[in-house]
């Protein structure tokens, strides 16, 4: 048996030579070189730790669920056991460089699941036929619908993973969960609203607690981190720099880029892309936030100023200036501040939208509309952790936040808003 250590569980064990074989996988390797949290880590300089721990944390927990629910009488096979731990390993995969920063920005339209299914066929057509399992299961296309739920849903082992493993590197102590507490409550019940023979994950009711603090850690940690304003300005950045690139590229300018990204800045990608073209794949999956920030490095020194000035202040630290308000942002005073940036430096308004930059972000710890949390009482009967709780702030936390933001570069003093 392969072991590896971890820093949040000690001693992960591999459960089968199928997933060490995936794991030794180049395309999984790949996953050390993508951060978890992206660019984080100008804000928390521990935040440095990778996808590929996330894998492998959330994998070790589908086994603590599978080992709970069989303990209390739930038929798994081996066989799905396996195929559990496959999609959980590979549920993040199909992953891009920056992870969800630039998860729109190589690709339209296209999100990281769907390229991780794609990657899971291609591996399951390698192995042969070794994935099929795991992949049903991904897909929700197994009987067991419970397994569904522990890969993607409201209370899966990849939230209980990244909540206390992000709070674990960025020292944000709000983050931390009572996971085991959680795994060792897990039950599963008959839907009644599927057709069939349709099981789905529930949790027992004695949980309530512990149930309540992971939504309410997941509530903070999307603001304390995930959209931690300086995180968003730094992140905006990022992908502004990504879409000049290929603006220019487009028109035939020459940038610096490993093949595998000049292949994504000149060719617009899509789904039907790759379906159409399988090698886009392939060169996807050479791509990792190395390619990114090197080709960022070497854009510092081009000759547009849009690109070079936007890169330069990235790698410098000299994040946008950001703020936050409950509604959106005047036009006059969006207008206002790319006529700044425009006699700054010398552009056209047109492409002052790379430098001031206004939209909405939306903090949704808990949406009982899809995959609900229920409590299972000892008379069988469900309630949605929202209707049991008699914490009002729970039942606060099942409606989403937006807020507005602005944000400029900090080369603007002058226009700073007090």
């Amino acid at each position: 048996m392969k072991i590896l250590n971890d820093p949040i569980y000690g001693f992960i064990a591999v459960p089968h030579p199928v997933v060490l074989r995936l794991i030794d996988h180049p395309w999984f390797q790949r996953l050390r070189y993508i951060k978890q949290l992206s660019l984080s880590h100008l804000v928390y300089p521990g935040a440095l730790h990778t996808r590929f721990h996330h894998a492998l944390g959330a994998m070790h927990l589908m086994g603590q669920a599978i080992g709970t629910l069989r303990a209390k009488g739930h038929a798994i096979s081996e066989e799905e056991a396996l195929g559990a731990n496959i999609a959980i390993l590979l549920h993040d995969i199909g992953h891009g460089p920056f992870s969800h920063t630039l998860e729109h920005s190589l690709v339209e339209g296209v999100g990281h699941e769907d390229i991780s299914a794609l990657v899971m066929d291609a591996l399951n057509q390698e192995m042969g036929g070794a994935l099929s399992i795991g992949l049903a299961i991904f897909r929700d296309e197994h009987p067991h619908n419970f397994l569904h739920q522990l890969v993607s849903g409201q209370l899966d082992v990849d939230r209980m993973d990244y909540l206390n493993r992000d709070s674990f590197y960025t020292g944000v102590s709000e983050g931390v969960i009572g996971g085991d507490r959680i795994i060792k409550m897990l039950e599963v019940v008959n839907d009644p609203n599927a057709p069939g023979l349709r099981s789905k994950l529930v949790v027992e009711e004695k949980a309530i607690y512990s149930i309540e603090k992971f939504l309410v850690a997941r509530r903070l940690m999307y603001w304390q981190v995930y959209l931690h304003k300086t995180v968003v300005a730094a992140e905006c950045m990022l992908q502004e720099a990504l879409r000049r690139a290929k603006a220019l590229a487009s028109e035939g300018t020459v940038l610096f880029a490993s093949p595998a990204l000049y292949r994504f800045l000149v060719e617009k990608v899509d789904r039907a892309a790759f379906q159409q073209d399988h090698t886009l794949l392939r060169d996807f999956l050479k791509l990792d936030d190395h390619d990114i920030m090197g080709a960022v490095k070497v854009w510092m020194d081009h000759p547009d100023p849009v690109l070079s000035t936007i890169c330069r202040d990235l790698v410098q630290r000299r994040t946008y200036r950001i703020r936050l308000q409950d509604k959106p942002w005047p036009e006059a005073r969006i207008a206002e501040l790319k006529s700044a940036v425009a006699r700054k430096l010398g552009i056209p308004i047109a492409l002052c939208d790379h430098f001031v930059l206004s939209d909405r972000i939306v903090n949704n710890a808990y949406d009982p509309s899809q995959n609900r949390i229920e409590l299972v009482y000892k008379d069988g009967s469900l309630r949605d952790i929202a209707e049991a709780s008699d914490n009002l702030g729970i039942q606060a936390l099942s409606r989403p936040v937006e807020k507005w933001f602005l944000a400029w570069p900090r080369w603007l003093e002058a226009q700073a808003i007090a």
